[in-house]
């Protein structure tokens, strides 16, 4: 059984159920804790709830009136030192002016395991 308490805990925010699952899937078999949501709403919700999150990982595109960038913005607001990692196909309309400081990007399509091996180099600058 994994123990929960001693694992990095990542906020996956994806609307696209298969990529959430895949990825979510290889951050627990990496040992990670992750906390899967579709929207930017969902995950304003888990992080006022108080839950643990030491990384967000988040597509920039989301259904609601919340986008990942929006998302980076108020997560930042409540917990300034945060890591962001943003996911889009569209980096050269959401590019730097999008993203908050001190955050990563990566590129769609990308593989579960690229984005685990990042993660896994985030959680251990912690």
């Amino acid at each position: 059984m994994l123990d929960q308490a001693n694992s990095t805990h990542v906020l996956l925010v994806e609307d696209e159920e298969l990529i959430s699952t895949m990825v979510a899937e290889e951050l627990r078999d990496r040992g990670f804790a992750v906390q899967e949501v579709g929207t930017g709403e969902e995950a304003l919700r888990h992080l006022q709830s108080g839950a643990p999150v030491d990384i967000i990982f988040t597509d920039v595109n989301l259904p609601g009136s919340i986008d990942g960038g929006e998302l980076a913005k108020r997560a930042r607001a409540m917990r300034p030192e945060l890591p962001i990692v943003y996911a889009s196909g569209r980096y050269a309309e959401f590019g730097l002016k999008g993203m908050v400081a001190r955050s990563l990007f990566v590129p769609k399509p990308y593989s579960p395991a690229e984005v685990c091996t990042l993660i896994e180099r985030l959680s251990e600058k912690g």
